[in-house]
């Protein structure tokens, strides 16, 4: 007995070791097959990390270099730096300077176009990309809105409509209209297309009124604030970038690049308030593509009146008999009351006053859950 014990535990021993040699193997094979995986998966993304160029190589700028043909003082070491830092920050942002490119395709033609015809520097177009991104529902916290971050003041000023039914400043093709408007009367101002765009950022009244307190003329001589400090030098980056991506590493084939969007555009009258959806409809669509097309529509509904819509390709030849159709019909179906509000009145005692839903009165109403009515006011119901 005494013999065998010592046997017993050595024996264990023996199995718990080779055990332990199994898991060991186990583990290397795992690991080698993840390396493998990751072997593979890093040559197929494009490019490989390894194949970019420096960062410090990158944001060299052999120069010369201009805006609008205006020159760019590269010799001027602090002017240098400040390009430097822009076209830095954006390199190490990739996919957004992607997102760019991609859009570009999409909007730039019409911008080219519209500056040609006004005999404006090409350079201008690379304003809505600092500005939004290239994206209709980019907004500030000053109240900017849309590919040109307009005002609502300076976008009523260049015709653009802003109002709780419609938002031009939304509108690609009546903001980039709008905007080409606002930088001529800017340049014949300034005198300057840097200073222009300086403005255009800093506003006009205060960008002279800096020229007088400072009395200074070049814009790369000015003290701004930070923000259109950098707001040229964002600009040059990128124009730089954009123009010339495969110096900085962005080898797309032209299938990535987004098409511009193809639409009809249809005209009409409404003699009251229509449903959005009634548009789809005729439109031979859904909803959702219409305000993806007319993205200065606010809400659910259009307002009494004259109407310009873009539909999609193809289906503006037949919209109108199909629209007047729906109309009509939808009419008849939907007997509109206009309330007038009273005191003591909220918005839930009278959707339930009329039998009708809390969400569709707001809806109607375009309100919102924080929004208050008042006496006198007047909302829109359906029955």
């Amino acid at each position: 007995m005494e013999n065998l014990i010592p046997h017993q535990i050595n024996d264990s021993c023996c199995k718990r070791e080779t055990f332990s040699m199994k898991q060991l193997l186990i583990l290397c094979f795992m690991l080698l097959c993840l390396f493998c995986s990751s072997v593979l998966a890093e040559t197929k993304t494009e490019p490989a990390v390894e194949s970019l160029p420096s960062l410090v190589s990158a944001s060299r700028v052999a120069g010369p270099l201009d805006f609008c043909g205006e020159s760019v003082p590269l010799d001027n070491f602090e002017v240098r730096e400040r390009l430097e830092k822009e076209l830095l920050l954006m390199l190490w942002d990739r996919p957004q300077v992607i997102l760019w490119l991609k859009r570009s395709s999409r909007y730039f033609p019409y911008i080219e176009r519209t500056l040609r015809q006004h005999a404006m520097p090409e350079d201008l177009k690379y304003i809505p990309v600092i500005e939004s991104s290239l994206l209709y529902h980019a907004g500030s916290p000053k109240g900017a809105m849309g590919y040109w971050q307009f005002i609502g003041s300076t976008g009523r000023d260049y015709g653009l409509i802003v109002d709780r039914n419609m938002d031009e400043r939304r509108n690609f093709f009546s903001s980039t209209d709008a905007a080409v408007a606002y930088l001529k009367d800017l340049y014949d101002l300034f005198g300057s297309w840097t200073l222009a765009a300086a403005a255009y950022n800093f506003g006009m009244d205060r960008l002279q009124a800096e020229m007088t307190l400072q009395q200074a003329e070049s814009y790369y001589e000015f003290y701004l604030p930070i923000e259109t400090q950098r707001y040229i030098f964002r600009i040059l980056a990128a124009k730089l970038i954009l123009s010339d991506p495969s110096r900085y590493g962005f080898e797309l084939n032209p299938e990535d690049y987004y098409p511009p969007v193809a639409f009809d555009r249809v005209k009409f009258s409404l003699p009251g308030r229509t449903p959005l959806y009634l548009v789809a409809q005729a439109a031979g669509t859904y909803f959702k593509e219409i305000k993806d097309l007319n993205p200065q529509i606010r809400g659910h509904d259009l307002q009494k009146g004259t109407h310009i819509l873009a539909v999609p390709e193809g289906r503006g030849e037949s919209f109108h008999s199909r629209f007047r159709l729906l109309a009509e019909k939808w009419r008849q179906e939907y007997n509109m009351h206009i309330y007038i509000v009273r005191t003591g009145d909220n918005l839930s005692t009278i959707a339930e006053r009329f039998n009708v839903t809390l969400p569709a009165l707001m809806a109607w109403n375009d309100l919102t859950p924080e929004m208050v009515i008042h006496p006198g006011e007047k909302l829109v119901i359906y029955q």
